[in-house]
């Protein structure tokens, strides 16, 4: 039996409608998974260095849904952090933006994101590339921060 705890995803978003958004089309995908909604980049990196502390049973797997435009610390920089410290670099990290500049696809990319959504502008095709990021993540696997068995 799999004692893993279920998968949390973080939401980082600065913009209230965007998160709703997000929130309402990945309900809709059937995701049922718990959401933890921050607003800047500092509070998200404080959150998830506090849970890659906890011992690893009450380790939760998690999931990084991240905005590059955000205060106090930006996309590029939650996702430097992330990925150069031991504890934390095996998150996946899902880029959800409206940038679709080439320069910051290529960072992201080379910082250790696993995967580059741009947010349509459009909100139709907005809500269906989050129904189609819900299908996927109701089927992604993420690698155990340690192999426990209890």
């Amino acid at each position: 039996m799999n004692e893993q705890l279920p998968l949390k995803i973080i939401l980082v978003e600065d913009d209230p409608g965007h998160a709703q958004l997000i929130e309402k089309n990945l309900r809709r995908a059937g995701v049922a998974n718990e959401l933890v909604l921050f607003q800047d980049g500092g509070a998200a990196v404080d959150f998830l260095f506090k849970n890659a502390g906890a011992p690893s049973a009450a380790q939760q797997p998690v999931l990084v849904l991240l905005d590059i435009n955000l205060p106090v610390l930006d996309g590029h920089q939650v996702l430097q952090r992330l990925k150069g410290d031991e504890r934390t670099r095996r998150i996946p990290v899902v880029i959800l933006t409206t940038t679709d500049n080439p320069s910051d696809i290529s960072r992201s990319y080379r910082l250790g994101c696993n995967v580059y959504i741009t947010k349509p502008v459009e909100y139709e095709q907005f809500s269906d590339a989050v129904r189609k990021l819900g299908m996927m993540l109701s089927i992604i696997k993420v690698p155990e921060a340690a192999a426990h068995h209890g």
